[in-house]
């Protein structure tokens, strides 16, 4: 069981090697880089090349590791009670599972995400170390132990919004995506529009990857955003000649807003661009 990446996934060979090194290991994969470069589509499709099910986590700021394994409604259970409902009998019907409890009662071993966990409280890698480990929790209200029949190949992205714990880091296995270089975004953009003119690739790398280099942007445009810009471009059936061109002077390109999310960054760029119609007026 390897993954190779897929039809719709370019994966690079150090990215094949660290999902193949989690999976040996038995360890969590931690997966960092940029927002955009493919740290939650690569869970998607990890679990399409090993035809695994999908459990998808995706974490907020009010997450708790709590709620991964499972809450207790005790409210509904005292309404019941006062209502005289038969179900406060069993306290079961009142614990609702949660996502590692989801992927540790599977059949069948499954891919679990643990999406942007950084986004969570400091405490909550931390609150998932024993877990996460020993593959298994208590369940208090109940008193039941709960065990993974089949231990899930868990990868927990990060946008390294805050740092995590040395505890947890080291109980996984860390892999940086970095940003794809020209010869791998053109075939990244090859699989999403296969068939785009070879010209348009060429001269939209040429205006994006300048773009990226701008010192002073706020959001670096990133695949995704190059992806949503070509299928602009072609929509538009803009011609290759208005970006052959790419006058120095007019350093906003065509349908800028798939590109630039902010208009800190559109400003740097008009900047630049009248700094050099000054200079070279």
């Amino acid at each position: 069981m390897r993954f190779q990446g897929t039809d719709t996934y370019i994966a690079t060979e150090d990215l094949q090697m660290a999902v193949n090194a989690a999976v040996t290991l038995e360890r969590p994969l931690l997966i960092k880089g940029e927002p955009g470069t493919g740290k939650t589509m690569l869970a998607e499709e990890v679990a399409a090349a090993l035809g695994r099910p999908l459990i998808n986590w995706h974490i907020k700021s009010t997450s708790k590791a709590q709620q991964g394994l499972y809450e207790y409604d005790a409210v509904s259970r005292l309404r019941d009670s006062q209502l005289g409902d038969e179900r406060v009998k069993d306290i079961g019907n009142y614990i609702k599972r949660g996502k590692l409890w989801d992927a540790f009662e599977t059949d069948e071993r499954v891919v679990l995400l643990i999406d942007e966990i950084d986004k969570a409280d400091i405490e909550f890698p931390n609150d998932l170390l024993t877990e996460l480990d020993q593959m298994e929790f208590f369940v208090y209200e109940t008193g039941e132990t709960v065990r993974a029949k089949n231990r899930p190949i868990v990868i927990i992205t990060s946008n390294d919004e805050k740092e995590l714990p040395d505890a947890f880091l080291r109980r996984c296995f860390f892999h940086f995506i970095s940003f794809p270089d020209r010869d791998t975004m053109e075939r990244i953009v090859q699989v999403h529009h296969p068939r785009i003119k070879q010209d348009l690739i060429s001269e939209a790398l040429d205006i994006f990857f300048n773009v990226r280099e701008v010192p002073g942007l706020k959001k670096k445009p990133t695949t995704s955003e190059l992806i949503d810009w070509l299928k602009l471009l072609m929509a538009d059936d803009i011609p290759d000649e208005i970006l052959k061109e790419r006058d120095p002077t007019r350093a906003i390109p065509p349908l800028y807003g798939a590109l630039l999310k902010n208009e800190q960054d559109v400003h740097t760029l008009q900047r630049l661009a009248f700094m050099v119609r000054r200079d070279t007026g």
